[in-house]
């Protein structure tokens, strides 16, 4: 598995952000999704990251700088025909990593709430996550889930 950095550019890496905010829209009530759609993740503060296995892609996954020592975890997802393959746990700790080199001091996500999402906290805690409070602009919402580790 390989994972480089994306300008999503490529069409069925659109087509899966495309279902990511689907999802993310039949899960929680438009205020409650944070999710970033195309633009979001093509700000200068966001890098985005795409997992590969030769040339058939398996995910994808973004961190947004938040200050020169925060960082946030941002639209994790892996393609449905790969899933259990370990490529969340690859592109979150690409995303580690990255906040490392970056020399962040804290790293922090926000999710969703419901049974849906429990995979996913599963998958944080095991990196060393923490449920917390809301952190940067989010506020306190019965549909999101805040989780933090300082690195």
């Amino acid at each position: 598995m390989q994972i480089r950095r994306d300008d999503l550019s490529i069409a069925a890496v659109v087509e899966l952000l495309r279902e990511h905010l689907a999802d993310a829209a039949r899960q929680s009530p438009p205020a409650s999704v944070h999710a970033l759609d195309l633009a979001g993740l093509r700000a200068a503060d966001v890098t985005f990251w795409t997992a590969w296995d030769e040339t058939e892609w398996l995910g994808f996954g973004a961190l947004k700088q938040l200050d020169g020592a925060h960082g946030e975890v941002k639209s994790m997802r892996t393609a449905a025909a790969h899933l259990g393959k370990g490529v969340a746990s690859a592109i979150l700790a690409q995303l580690i990593n990255e906040a490392r080199t970056r020399r962040y001091t804290r790293l922090s996500l926000e999710t969703g709430s419901g049974a849906t999402f429990e995979p996913a906290h599963r998958l944080y805690e095991k990196f060393g996550f923490r449920f917390c409070g809301p952190f940067a602009a989010y506020n306190e919402d019965p549909f999101s889930r805040f989780m933090t580790r300082e690195l």
